[in-house]
């Protein structure tokens, strides 16, 4: 059975917080860069609203604006394909399925994909239209493709994601360069922490090993 290996984008593919949280500011002016990030420690659709309501909000907030109205345009113009992601991205495609699952919108990511030469390199993209919960995602991931968790592992940047992952029983890797630091990832119990995309394929094939070995 072919592995799998399952992308967040907005963070480990693309470089975006810094846009992320200016279209955030636009909205909520008084909203401090740390309590942006504390969003992404559950899941951004639920978490959002709820949190922002008892810290950042006031009567500075501007709640006629919609974020991804302001965030896409300002995303085409800013967003840069983190460096080196190009390269692991078509070597892991080699042995393995690729599939976005993501909190973005799925025309944008595969637009993004597609001038940056990488679309061939996916399956499937699954953005927030196809579902706003990544443990919906993947199982739906589970059915499309005739697989299970054994057979996953999810490649992400935040706190949200890993414990998302962990609720469907696939394991994580956490990449330190996008909106969460390696403290906050480390609190999910990730299978490991990667510093630069280049460490990227042996921790996924040592995940994998890590799979055979505890069956056997």
């Amino acid at each position: 059975m072919q592995k799998l290996i399952l992308f967040d984008f907005d963070g480990v593919i693309i470089d975006s917080f810094p846009t992320a949280f200016w279209t955030q500011q636009l909205m909520c002016p008084d909203v401090t860069e740390d309590q942006y990030r504390i969003l992404f420690e559950g899941n951004i659709f639920n978490t959002a609203q709820s949190y922002l309501a008892g810290t950042a909000h006031s009567e500075l907030c501007r709640h006629d604006i919609d974020f991804w109205e302001q965030y896409i345009p300002k995303l085409k113009q800013e967003g840069r394909l983190v460096a080196g992601m190009d390269k692991v991205i078509r070597t892991l495609a080699q042995n393995h399925d690729l599939i976005i699952v993501s909190s973005g919108q799925t025309l944008f990511i595969e637009n993004f994909l597609v001038d940056h030469h990488l679309m061939d390199c996916f399956k499937h993209v699954m953005g927030n239209d196809v579902h706003k919960s990544k443990e919906e995602k993947i199982k739906m991931v589970f059915t499309k493709y005739g697989t299970d968790a054994s057979q996953c592992v999810f490649i992400t940047d935040t706190l949200g994601d890993v414990r998302e992952a962990t609720k469907m029983n696939v394991g994580a890797i956490g990449v330190t360069w996008g909106f969460h630091e390696a403290e906050r990832l480390a609190k999910g119990d990730p299978f490991r922490l990667v510093e630069t995309p280049a460490l990227l394929p042996a921790s996924i094939a040592d995940y994998f090993s890590s799979l055979i070995q505890s069956e056997g």
